[in-house]
């Protein structure tokens, strides 16, 4: 399962159910976006560490940025960009979920609902 970056800061944030969640699914994976949001957030070195760890500790996967995974973000971005306002880092999260065949879990359901070919799985805390 492709984890978007809000349930990883609900669990940064203490959230129970959120780090349920995760420890319920075997195979955990998130998109170097999610991994770049994380990183950008980190307010100082420590907590720049206590999230690497979190991600280390945890087994998640990071998976690249790939030509079909741009290819398919642009088209994510030409069809849905003006009728929801599909940020190009949404686009790249959806089209990594797409092209790894994976369902991907948010809390944040409204970024990609109209996205016909994605499986998600909403997510509340």
């Amino acid at each position: 399962m492709l984890f978007d970056t809000d349930i990883l800061i609900w669990v940064f944030r203490g959230k129970a159910r959120a780090a349920e969640l995760i420890d319920s699914i075997a195979e955990r994976y998130i998109s170097v976006i999610t991994y770049m949001e994380l990183i950008q957030g980190a307010r100082s070195r420590q907590e720049l560490k206590e999230i690497k760890g979190f991600l280390s500790d945890c087994g998640f996967e990071v998976l690249p940025l790939t030509e079909n995974i741009g290819h398919r973000a642009s088209i994510y971005i030409e069809e849905y960009g003006l009728q929801m306002a599909l940020s190009a880092a949404d686009a790249l999260v959806a089209a990594t979920a797409t092209e790894h065949g994976m369902i991907l879990c948010t809390g944040n359901r409204k970024h990609y609902k109209q996205i016909k070919d994605l499986d998600l799985k909403s997510f509340r805390p």
